[in-house]
Formats: C-alpha cells, structure tokens, sequence
C-alpha cells in the first residue's frame, strides 16, 4: 500500500535520494558525465533547506515505509490560476509500482488547474504525463541546466474542475 502525505523535517535526506536517484537514471545521460555526476550530488542535499523554507507544497509517497516519489507544487507565475508542478520525481526502485500515480493522483487532487514543464526527450516523462490525464500545450521553450547547453522543454497541463 502506498501512503501519500506532506513532507516533514526529516525527509530531506530520503527525497534527496529520490531526486538524485531519478535524475540520474532520467537525466544524466544528456550531459557531459563530470557535469552530470555534479548534478546527482547536488540533488542529494537540497531539499532540508526546501522544506525549511516552506514554499509550495511538498508532498512524499512511500511504499512500505520507503519514500519512493515526491511533488513539489507552487502557484504558477507563467499561468494565472493555475498551480505549477516544479518538481515530480520516482525513484527507479518504486517505477511500475504505483506510487508514482498514487503522488500524482494526490497532487492534483489539490487543484483545479495545474501545468508543468518536462524535457521534450525524456518519453518516460511524457508518457506518464499523459497516463495522468495531462495534455501537451504547444507551448515549448528551452532550459540551460548550468552546462551551457539549453535543452528543449514542453508543457503540460491539467484542468480538474
């Protein structure tokens, strides 16, 4: 069974582990490795200092006791009304177990209309998005992960009410 609920204090270590997990085996292979393995280690240590700050919310699914996926979500500043997906992440151990959807269920439960941005070539992203109920908006733009190499983007989005 998979329990979805905020994040608290102490969840920073196990979502850092989550992010960097995940953006390892999703986005690693479309860098330069000494930038990417910077990216991995950067991702591990970030999110003590997220979830002090408070911004969002920032939800945890578990499965057995294991924080295998998290959602952080903020008012969007691109879409008036709409709340944005900043960050939806799974670790590949909990891939194809439902926690996954359960977090996304849970998260835009939450909301009327929410959006998000996902590489244009991570499929797996995509194809997820999609599963979700989300839908492509044609709007694209690019993102420069600090390598100097823009990548391009797509958006998402989801109207529930």
């Amino acid at each position: 069974m998979n329990e979805i609920r905020p994040a608290r204090a102490g969840d920073g270590t196990a979502i850092g582990e989550v992010h960097a997990a995940s953006w390892g085996a999703v986005y690693a292979p479309l860098f330069p490795a000494a930038f990417a393995a910077e990216g991995i280690s950067s991702r591990l240590g970030r999110w003590h200092a997220r979830i002090a700050e408070g911004v969002g919310v920032l939800l945890v699914a578990s499965r057995e006791g294991r924080v295998l996926a998290f959602s952080h979500t903020v008012p969007s500043a691109e879409r008036d009304g709409y709340r944005e997906i900043l960050s939806f992440y799974g670790h590949p151990d909990g891939w194809g177990t439902g926690v996954a959807r359960d977090l996304m269920a849970e998260t835009v439960r939450r909301v009327d209309r929410v959006h998000l941005w996902t590489l244009r070539d991570t499929a797996q992203s995509r194809r997820f998005y999609a599963k979700c109920g989300f839908v492509e908006t044609g709007e694209t733009r690019t993102r420069d992960f600090g390598d100097g190499n823009p990548l391009p983007q797509v958006e998402y989005a989801l109207v529930t009410g």
